[in-house]
């Protein structure tokens, strides 16, 4: 009971209290939808890290696949954009299946295989001038649109339609992770020789664990071109979108369901309201000296030792 109730006051606090608390600045509420769309990207590449065993460095090109695809269902075929949304996810498990010969490799050349996919897809984006627009991008791209009267388009309306895909994404792994598909792919990383012997198929629970990944990455990705109206392929398919989720899952706790998404709020929200202020130039380097402080102090990341902390204030109480 106690637990339900918490969830209440959770999902209370974070659809009602931050547009209450912050709805009226429209930069900080343009940084925390900023930073819902970095925790999506990391909650995703932590499901495919923690379930699936294998390291990514290439979630950017889900990311962009799932922009473009979207963008130019919604324009040229006027598809509605939250349906053109969840298109860009199916765009994104599009581009994970042509990927399902690099489930061969393991270790950094799996991340390295799939580094690749996403410049081939950026090259793809630049040079399909007559469907991309090329380097110079898609301007004017849909916007969100008004659901019973209320715009989805402003800030707060993009804020509420992140946090639902996120939050459902989220659902989704806990699902995944505590049916006879996690508990598999659990045993996998114990030794996948040995689930082999019993009769699991490590490679098409890998094969599902990368279409997963990808079709949550693509859905954010696809929102983030709703949200911001416009894209290019540099911004589509940037790094950005590798390293900064990567560093919020790792200093939240990848193998943890929430620790990703908070991992990504407290640093992004950090870097964006304080080291930027402090240092403008090059502020992105204290990111680093955190993330180190953290694997050295608290490898399993931010929710570990918070709950470490609290353990301790109540023992001592």
């Amino acid at each position: 009971m106690k637990s339900k109730l918490a969830l209440i006051g959770a999902l209370l606090a974070v659809y009602v209290g931050v547009p209450l608390a912050f709805g009226g600045d429209s930069y900080v509420m343009s940084l925390v939808v900023a930073s819902m769309v970095i925790g999506g990207v990391a909650l995703s590449w932590a499901l495919l890290g923690n379930l699936g065993g294998m390291v990514s460095f290439g979630h950017a090109a889900f990311f962009g696949v799932g922009a473009y695809t979207s963008a130019l269902v919604s324009m040229k075929l006027g598809v509605p954009v939250l349906v053109a949304i969840l298109m860009g996810g199916g765009g994104a498990v599009v581009a994970s299946l042509l990927m399902l010969p690099v489930l061969r490799l393991r270790g950094p050349y799996f991340a390295l295989a799939i580094l690749a996919y996403a410049h081939i897809f950026r090259i793809l984006a630049t040079e399909w001038t007559s469907v991309t627009g090329g380097s110079g991008g898609l301007a004017s791209v849909p916007r969100l649109p008004e659901i019973l009267g209320y715009d989805l388009s402003t800030k707060t309306g993009g804020y509420l339609v992140i946090l639902t895909i996120v939050l459902a994404f989220a659902a989704l792994y806990h699902f995944i992770r505590v049916s006879h598909y996690g508990l598999a792919l659990r045993a996998m990383h114990e030794s996948e020789d040995a689930t082999r012997v019993v009769g699991v198929n490590s490679t098409l629970l890998k094969g599902l664990m990368l279409v997963v990944s990808a079709f949550m990455c693509g859905v954010v990705g696809a929102f983030n071109a709703h949200y911001i109206n416009f894209l290019e392929p540099d911004y589509a398919f940037s790094g950005l979108w590798v390293t900064l989720p990567i560093v919020a899952a790792i200093f939240g706790g990848y193998r943890t369901i929430t620790g990703p998404i908070i991992g990504a709020v407290v640093v992004y929200l950090v870097d964006q309201l304080i080291f930027k202020n402090i240092i403008p130039s090059g502020h992105q380097l204290v990111l680093g000296v955190l993330l180190v402080g953290m694997i050295v102090f608290s490898p399993e990341g931010l929710l570990s030792l918070v709950r470490k902390f609290m353990r301790k204030k109540h023992v001592a109480a």
